[in-house]
């Protein structure tokens, strides 16, 4: 039997939960172990139900959905924080993903959309919506030699692209029409030749460097 996704949603909107927990009810691999109207609730829950996602507002009375990030991994380092939001303004996108954010998404992405990106946070592989990774790619991109994606081979500059498109593993091996562990391989190549720590770094790369 296919394991469950346990799933906590975090938003002071009653209606945005139940129609998230609605949608996220008809996944077979998607469960949703609690919902918290506040960061506070949401802390609190994370660390007594370790969940493995989080969907994440940031707007909300109390300690936000940022510090309530920063808590949450602290705590419960081995869940995913997927932004869920309608803001993409520096002040909110660069404190959020510092904190330890591992997906950002907006709430005008369709229900298929966020079941895809809690899955692929599951699998460690993050989704950034476009404009939000065009809006944080600047603060990679002193520290990043336009050189360094000329080191990949060309398979390894295929994979990259098709990371910066949001592509998890699998995707990636279907589209290729190479294995799985193949993939992995190039990956973990590609973020040691561009000096990236994670494949939310290696998307920014490939939008900074406008490689799509």
């Amino acid at each position: 039997m296919e394991k469950m996704i346990r799933v906590m949603l975090v938003d002071d909107h009653e209606m945005v939960r139940m129609g998230l927990a609605a949608y996220l009810s008809t996944e077979d691999d998607i469960e949703v172990v609690a919902e918290a109207s506040s960061g506070e609730e949401g802390v609190r829950l994370a660390t007594q139900l370790s969940p493995d996602v989080i969907l994440m507002d940031l707007v909300m009375d109390g300690i936000g959905g940022i510090e309530a990030t920063r808590r949450i991994r602290e705590s419960c380092p081995s869940a995913k924080v997927i932004v869920l939001t309608s803001f993409i303004d520096d002040e909110k996108v660069y404190p959020v993903i510092e904190a330890g954010a591992f997906s950002y998404l907006l709430k005008t992405s369709r229900a298929s959309e966020i079941a895809r990106a809690i899955r692929s946070a599951a699998a460690g592989e993050p989704i950034l919506e476009s404009r939000v990774a065009s809006k944080i790619m600047a603060r990679f991109r002193h520290g990043q030699q336009a050189s360094l994606h000329e080191q990949l081979t060309p398979r390894e500059l295929e994979v990259l692209k098709l990371i910066g498109q949001g592509k998890s593993n699998q995707e990636i091996a279907d589209e290729l029409i190479i294995g799985i562990k193949t993939v992995k391989t190039h990956v973990s190549n590609i973020l040691a030749k561009l000096n990236v720590e994670d494949r939310t770094q290696a998307a920014i790369y490939v939008h900074t460097h406008h490689l799509q």
